[in-house]
């Protein structure tokens, strides 16, 4: 016996189509309400942008300069004419010999050749010299410091008596004088580089004289060579008015 229903039209045949769109209906309906939002009208009020008061701007007339045209180019410069001289003279080549030596060459044995040493001119102050220059009638002394003290003695006395002590008085000085005298006494004895300081030109003269006047002495000697020695003298004296 056949059924009498058209199976067509069986409404449970697409049920679960049915129910899943009207569940996606339905969830979308939900999400919308969830993400409605409401906004009052004067948080929506911007206001109205007015156009008509733009600033217009004004645009400086400028004066157009006039460049003045460049240069005209130099003229092209005329090339010199260059002559050819013939060459009249010969030029002698200048050959350079080879310095190298050759086997057959012999070789000339060089003489001993003799340095000579120079000696320095050392200078030893006469107070720490070992042996002290000797003045003339010093000889007989028997240690330094005797010598020493001789020759201090033997050049104030010499300078005592050649000194022209008037001078002062002529060059309108008065009172008490002092020269500073320095010398020097080289390694052959002789007195070198005088020097002097006085209140006055001419005493300083008179006593670069004086101290040139002195003999000649036994030099000084340092670890048994001569050596110079610088010695200062003072000399004072005092003008009579």
């Amino acid at each position: 016996m056949e059924p009498k229903k058209n199976p067509k039209s069986d409404v449970s045949r697409n049920s679960s189509i049915y129910f899943a769109v009207g569940l996606t209906l339905m969830l979308l309906l939900a999400y919308l309400a969830i993400n409605y939002k409401t906004y009052d009208k004067a948080d929506l009020d911007l206001g109205v942008v007015s156009m008509e008061d733009e600033m217009e701007e004004e645009i400086p007339i400028t004066e157009q300069l006039l460049t003045p045209p460049p240069p005209p180019p130099p003229p092209p410069a005329i090339p010199e004419v260059i002559e050819i001289v013939e060459d009249e003279k010969d030029v002698e080549e200048t050959v350079i010999k080879s310095t190298e030596t050759s086997q057959e060459e012999k070789i000339v044995k060089v003489e001993q050749v003799v340095v000579k040493e120079v000696e320095e001119d050392i200078e030893v102050p006469f107070s720490v010299i070992e042996n002290v220059p000797v003045f003339p009638g010093c000889e007989k002394e028997k240690n330094n410091d005797a010598k020493r003290q001789c020759m201090s003695d033997k050049i104030s006395d010499f300078v005592n008596k050649k000194f022209n002590t008037d001078l002062a008085g002529e060059l309108g000085l008065s009172g008490k004088q002092r020269i500073s005298v320095m010398f020097k006494i080289d390694k052959s004895g002789e007195i070198v580089n005088i020097m002097a300081r006085a209140p006055h030109p001419g005493l300083e003269k008179e006593a670069k004289r004086v101290i040139g006047l002195l003999p000649k002495m036994q030099p000084g000697k340092q670890r048994g060579k001569a050596v110079t020695v610088p010695y200062s003298l003072p000399i004072l004296f005092q003008v009579q008015d």
